[in-house]
């Protein structure tokens, strides 16, 4: 399948151009789009939130996407590398118009996917260096972290990851990667979401 995705931020603004760029791309490489996405919602909503993330989830081996560019993926570097590094790990190719880029299939894609992996976990050691000084400065204050003694032990995998899973998710990472980064599948991830009530 190809599909030829398409992203304005507001409703004043025209899809026109971006399909029109895109139409121009796949003439000249003799493909034809097997389906459209569109869509009008700001590049800084999560991808989970976005028909970008069913596409995401839908795309397999063999898939080719087309977009204009890569900032109609997302709006930081980390959710656009998220993004990236989960179509390439499932056998996607992405196409970006302007910038001619070919992801997936070619030494670019691989560097992009080396560059991710020190970006994230860069990003993850961070928000871990925030979540331990927050914790100190609790304790500092006097606040007794930590369950009562006596009470039922509902110590989970995840348990004590609630703000790392906040801040990457509103970072625009998937809940794929993050179920990789915390060694837990996907199910887990859910209900452990779904029992803290942290939204995505």
């Amino acid at each position: 399948m190809i599909y030829g995705y398409i992203r304005v931020s507001t409703d004043k603004q025209t899809v026109e151009n971006q399909r029109f760029e895109i139409n121009k791309f796949i003439k000249k490489s003799r493909l034809k789009v097997s389906e459209w996405i569109e869509e009008t919602i700001s590049g800084t909503i999560s991808p989970g939130k976005r028909k970008l993330g069913k596409l995401v989830e839908k795309a397999h081996d063999g898939d080719i996407i087309i977009c204009s560019e890569l900032s109609r993926l997302g709006r930081n570097m980390f959710m656009i590398m998220s993004i990236l590094n989960s179509l390439m790990e499932r056998g996607v190719i992405v196409y970006t118009v302007k910038e001619g880029y070919k992801l997936g299939e070619d030494l670019t894609g691989k560097v992009l996917a080396f560059a991710f992996s020190i970006s994230a976990e860069i990003e993850r050691t961070l928000i871990s260096q925030r979540t331990i000084e927050a914790l100190k400065r609790k304790k500092a204050e006097g606040v007794v972290l930590g369950r009562p003694v006596g009470s039922l032990n509902h110590k989970y995998k995840l348990s004590g990851k609630e703000e790392e899973i906040k801040k990457m998710l509103k970072s625009g990472y998937t809940k794929t990667y993050i179920s990789r980064i915390f060694e837990v599948s996907t199910s887990t991830l859910y209900i452990f979401m779904k029992r803290n009530n942290i939204s995505y």
